[in-house]
């Protein structure tokens, strides 16, 4: 469990299930800059969650994103070592109703931290060109963009620019 001012970025339970659905698996805004798909209904949120709650049982660093106050689900996030002392965000995703609060960059400083104290030197960082939000948050972080890749959506075939970027620790 790690903790911010206002989240706290924990495994999942199943019954995470409805606010996640609620506040961001059934919301299109949520996957505008992701390769995953949306869950169109609620059974579908409910396997979602089991798939959830095994991958966050393999991976340690991989984590749902609660509200503090209320412990409601609101998102999601997680890091990877890439190799060596090279770590990355594997994403950080709010739902839409909770934007503009702070809690991305709260959520990125907190990963930052955990990442050097697994022992990372390079912390990399990821967005979609067209994620004016996530990219002022690299530059809020001083992280240096390093690359631009082209790529393919494969579920739509949404062509996108990934910026990737990157911070010495």
């Amino acid at each position: 469990m790690l903790e911010t001012k206002d989240l706290i970025l924990d495994k999942a339970r199943f019954e995470d299930w409805k606010p996640m659905y609620r506040n961001v698996w059934s919301r299109p805004e949520s996957f505008r800059y992701m390769l995953p798909e949306l869950s169109p209904d609620e059974a579908e949120a409910q396997d979602r969650m089991r798939r959830t709650i095994a991958f966050q049982k393999e991976r340690e660093t991989a984590y749902t994103i609660f509200l503090k106050s209320t412990g409601e689900a609101i998102g999601f996030t997680g890091i990877a070592r890439v190799e060596g002392y090279v770590w990355e965000e594997t994403g950080i995703c709010i739902g839409p109703g909770f934007w503009r609060r702070g809690y991305g960059w709260q959520v990125l400083q907190t990963l930052l931290a955990y990442a050097k104290e697994l022992g990372a030197d390079t912390f990399l960082y990821s967005a979609w060109e067209e994620n004016a939000a996530s990219r002022r948050l690299a530059d809020k972080a001083g992280f240096a963009l390093y690359a631009a890749e082209q790529h393919t959506r494969p579920y739509d075939g949404r062509r996108y620019t990934l910026l990737k970027y990157q911070k010495e620790l």
